[in-house]
């Protein structure tokens, strides 16, 4: 599902980055392949000195559809920005990437927390944030960060949300108790 990022995923995640449903919303966009290259060869040196985390995310036979990173890491907290390739809308594939890349960031990589900052006008975005229900709307909860991501214009034009470590590991473990629940009577 998720792997470390590497160049010879770069010709194919090229062609589904610049798909004009998709290159609007793309953080690191890059207009030429060579540019996509020096790009994430950037990333994964950025990687490598703790800037940022970033993993591509395949499908199920392995082939790479979009990319999902964390960025501005600060004080264990940091900025999500994912994208799929048109063909994988609305598969499930941004869920399943977002769950393993949560656990890993959370078990293992010292994160506290993810925010993040969708545009009010991407419609599809906000819908898929809204299903995550370990997600809070953070407009108000972190007013300074919600201030600081919409200085550049005159009007809001993103919505800010955060996942809190404590609240995705509360969620993971009531779903696994769920899971685990049994019909037995206590007595």
């Amino acid at each position: 599902m998720l792997k470390m990022r590497d160049l010879l995923e770069v010709p194919m995640l090229f062609e589904f980055m610049i798909d004009p449903e998709v290159f609007p919303y793309v953080r690191q966009k890059a207009t030429t392949v060579d540019e996509f290259y020096f790009l994430t060869k950037q990333s994964i040196e950025a990687e490598d000195r703790g800037e940022l985390i970033s993993r591509t995310i395949l499908d199920e036979y392995q082939q790479p559809i979009g990319t999902i990173n964390l960025f501005d890491i600060e004080d264990n907290y940091g900025f999500l920005a994912t994208w799929l390739g048109k063909p994988y809308f609305g598969k499930g594939y941004n869920r399943q990437a977002k769950d393993a890349f949560f656990h890993e960031l959370f078990t293992t990589k010292g994160i506290d927390g993810i925010f993040m900052k969708v545009q009010k006008s991407n419609k599809r975005s906000l819908k898929a944030v809204v299903k995550l229900p370990y997600v809070t709307v953070a407009n108000e909860l972190y007013e300074s960060m919600y201030d600081r991501i919409n200085a550049a214009s005159d009007e809001a034009i993103y919505d800010l949300f955060v996942i809190t470590k404590e609240h995705y590991l509360s969620y993971q473990q009531f779903q696994m108790a769920a899971a685990v629940g049994t019909d037995e009577e206590v007595s």
